[in-house]
């Protein structure tokens, strides 16, 4: 039996559409069952920490990517071929520091909320895709690259674009073969 050459996009397409509305619902459930939004963004970041920790060897096994040498390489990998590979998008990626250990992901289009119009005016301190947050903050603690991961910028909040800021803990270490 033949597949046809455009199903995979198809299947594609439906599960990405059935995690968005899934996700959504989940998000509501949080909403209903925690009175104040912070209880909702620490749960959602919590799951997304979960979820990252065990995405991280699917993504490893799947992407063949080697070591990063740098935090501006690990930026763009995270960008370019994480959220690719499992949204479907392709942020953009800006250094904020001198340091070179801060960074902005920058969203112009977030799948997370293809189906959401606006927050209601209730639930304004909500951070609605701070799953995403916990998801790389989970994934880089598992290949030992502490990092704090919070939403700068949020097109749900009136903001123009949905930025992420990606902050390094550690100072990268200079490591030299030595013989």
């Amino acid at each position: 039996m033949s597949r046809s050459p455009g199903r995979k996009q198809e299947n594609y397409k439906i599960s990405r559409e059935l995690f968005v509305l899934t996700y959504g619902a989940l998000v509501a459930q949080l909403c209903k069952d925690y009175e104040k939004d912070e209880d909702v963004n620490a749960c959602l970041d919590r799951m997304g920490y979960s979820i990252g920790i065990r995405l991280i060897d699917d993504f490893l096994a799947r992407s063949a990517v080697r070591k990063c040498r740098s935090y501006s390489e690990t930026a763009d990998v995270i960008a370019q071929v994480a959220f690719k590979m499992y949204l479907g998008v392709t942020p953009s990626v800006s250094c904020s520091s001198a340091a070179g250990n801060e960074f902005s992901l920058i969203l112009d289009k977030n799948p997370l909320v293809d189906f959401v119009e606006e927050l209601p005016a209730e639930r304004a301190s909500l951070c609605y895709c701070n799953l995403l947050c916990g998801v790389i903050r989970g994934a880089l603690e598992m290949v030992h690259l502490a990092a704090e991961v919070s939403f700068l910028q949020d097109r749900l909040k009136g903001d123009a674009v949905t930025e992420i800021g990606i902050t390094f803990l550690r100072k990268p270490e200079d490591r030299k073969n030595r013989r």
